[in-house]
């Protein structure tokens, strides 16, 4: 399959779902990796693809300033709607201060950052890195910034619960895992079923992670789970809506 072809089911398969809206997001890693998707990139496949598509930025937390006018101009220029910082990809924890100012510039500019809060697979980085108490320890300093941890916190998803439980602008992005595994006995993801058909149903951001896994079957696997209808909605609608402002 040729690139064409690939892109073509890709947007074919968000037609089929009559899906609103699409997160898509830009990286940067090239202090620790060498790898960056450009913002300019992104803001121009969904100036080209229409209103479904949403950019988020991606900047790289060890350039200092360079970090931060880059998600000034990614923001106010761009039109991009969010951060992402994949931690453990920068070899950088959550709490780090190197990335406060990023956080401080997120309120300033009334954005979400979408941050890397479970394990990762990555011998060239710190599995500790995603722990989602360095999550609890921004959230403290900075309560007003808004969040959305994903991958939703294995193997420290009850941790993860807690921080959404204790800071009401901590959401849970359900990406990178199939949703059938959180009806599972002992996947260690039953938590995510339990507060989040109750007291974090608000707090739940279905993603499909695409490639990872067919959108459809995200989906799918979303609405088989023995959720009430109403907060099925919110996981894959409602939530992200009101994160996101739109």
């Amino acid at each position: 399959m040729d690139e064409a072809d690939a892109l073509r089911q890709y947007l074919q398969a968000y037609d089929a779902l009559d899906t609103a809206h699409v997160v898509v997001k830009a990286r940067d890693v090239e202090t620790s990796f060498d790898l960056k998707i450009r913002n300019e990139d992104v803001a121009a496949f969904c100036k080209r693809h229409g209103d479904r598509f949403i950019g988020f930025a991606g900047v790289d937390p060890l350039k200092g300033m360079e970090a931060l006018r880059e998600l000034e101009y990614a923001v106010r220029e761009l039109k991009l709607k969010g951060l992402n910082i994949q931690c453990f990809e920068n070899r950088i924890a959550i709490n780090d201060p190197r990335l406060y100012p990023l956080y401080a510039k997120c309120i300033e500019l009334d954005i979400p950052v979408n941050l890397h809060c479970s394990i990762n697979f990555s011998t060239q980085s710190l599995m500790r890195y995603g722990h989602p108490l360095q999550l609890d320890e921004v959230m403290v300093h900075f309560p007003e910034l808004r969040v959305i941890a994903s991958p939703p916190g294995w193997p420290w998803v009850q941790e993860l619960v807690g921080v959404a439980w204790r800071h009401p602008n901590v959401h849970i992005g359900l990406v990178a895992v199939r949703p059938k595994y959180l009806n599972v006995a002992h996947s260690g993801y039953e938590p995510l079923m339990q507060y989040g058909n109750t007291v974090l149903q608000d707090r739940i951001i279905f993603g499909s992670a695409w490639p990872m896994q067919p959108v459809s079957r995200a989906v799918e696997e979303i609405e088989a789970l023995p959720l009430k209808d109403a907060v099925k909605r919110k996981w894959l609608h409602d939530n992200a809506k009101s994160v996101l402002r739109l």
